[in-house]
């Protein structure tokens, strides 16, 4: 089958590789019919991701079908089609049963698909503890709509359901990117009095005002000075910051009032300072790491509802056999790409 590779720092290429196949009674091998290039693979590819392993196949964010399930699958059967979780995890551990499951301790507990074992930019993909890492996509809802439910939209849920979002708050989102977005929509669920959104690019910018209206934006250079302007506690009760640049990290907490909520959901390729004598008695509460990516069913519940609609962050799909120019397109930020669909390879 085809497998867009990890070779070394720089280097990805599409390799033909084996299908997977069963290694324990708890995994399923999917048939991917549609995934998604992350910036977290980007990150991959440029060595920010230490723990990623040369020789895997990239790729985190997938649908597809379930063709095999070990025979202590319980969940999901042959036929299912299923959103694939960003993270594996094995549901017993203290931190599995606490809902912490980017921190399972199992050896392919969080973040491993596409980082520590093979992903899912190839035509099948091995997904260990089945039960925990797949969840059926309900008949109405397409491909399309679910494609982000396991990883970029599971990351703007989470980052909104931990902010401690109320009614009646400002919340300034840093980052008018894919993630940023999700973050965006499910902020919306909490019922803020306002949603502000900052990007240092036009085009994003633009892509946030012609289909949010009600979303004020604005650019880094101006946001301290406009979020002041437009928050009645002398600034953003709520910050998630998910651009992962030293100037947004700045911008989060010096937007924040006072005992305001930081969400850092950012992966950044550099150590970043906090200035702890230039934040004295501002009492912020930071709250940062990876998504604990354990919701998609209620996701894909929303979705169903009509609560929730990523469709318009697809604005390229490219099949499998030409995942190259699809990530050449989506790292040079080329014709307005937001996020690019693979489909499987062309025959």
């Amino acid at each position: 089958m085809l497998a867009y590779t990890y070779r070394k720092q720089g280097e990805f290429a599409l390799q033909n590789k084996p299908e997977p196949v069963l290694t324990h009674v708890g995994d399923a091998v999917v048939r991917v019919t549609m995934s998604s290039i992350c910036t977290s693979d980007l990150h991959i590819k440029h060595g920010s991701v230490p723990r990623a392993v040369p020789g895997i196949t990239v790729g985190h964010e997938m649908v597809g079908v379930v063709e095999q399930v070990g025979s202590a699958v319980k969940t999901v059967k042959p036929g299912d089609r299923v959103a694939v979780n960003v993270e594996t995890f094995c549901g017993h551990c203290f931190f599995c049963q606490h809902g912490f499951v980017n921190n399972c301790t199992d050896p392919n507990g969080g973040w491993a698909l596409g980082c520590r074992i093979d992903g899912g930019q190839a035509e099948y993909v091995r997904v260990p503890y089945a039960d925990q890492g797949l969840t059926v996509i309900p008949d109405r809802v397409s491909d399309r709509q679910a494609l982000f439910a396991g990883d970029v939209l599971a990351t703007g849920y989470w980052a909104a359901r931990i902010s401690e979002i109320r009614q009646g708050d400002t919340v300034l989102i840093l980052g008018a990117g894919p993630t940023g977005i999700c973050t965006m929509l499910c902020a919306m669920l909490h019922h803020p009095h306002r949603i502000i959104i900052c990007d240092p690019d036009p085009a994003r910018l633009r892509f946030v005002r012609e289909r949010y209206p009600d979303v004020l934006t604005i650019t880094p250079n101006h946001a301290q000075e406009f979020v002041q302007l437009n928050s009645p506690h002398g600034g953003a009760d709520v910050v998630c910051e998910v651009a992962g640049s030293n100037e947004s990290f700045r911008l989060a907490w010096e937007c924040a009032r006072p005992n305001a909520v930081v969400t850092v959901v950012a992966l950044y390729d550099k150590p970043q300072v906090l200035p702890l004598p230039d934040m004295y008695g501002k009492n912020l509460i930071f709250k940062t790491g990876g998504v604990d990516g354990c919701d998609t069913a209620e996701i894909l519940r929303l979705i169903e509802n009509g609560q929730l609609d990523t469709t318009p962050l697809i604005t390229h799909i490219f099949p499998l056999n030409e995942i190259e120019a699809a990530y050449d397109l989506f790292e040079k930020r080329r014709d307005g790409v937001m996020k690019v669909a693979i489909t499987p390879p062309d025959k």
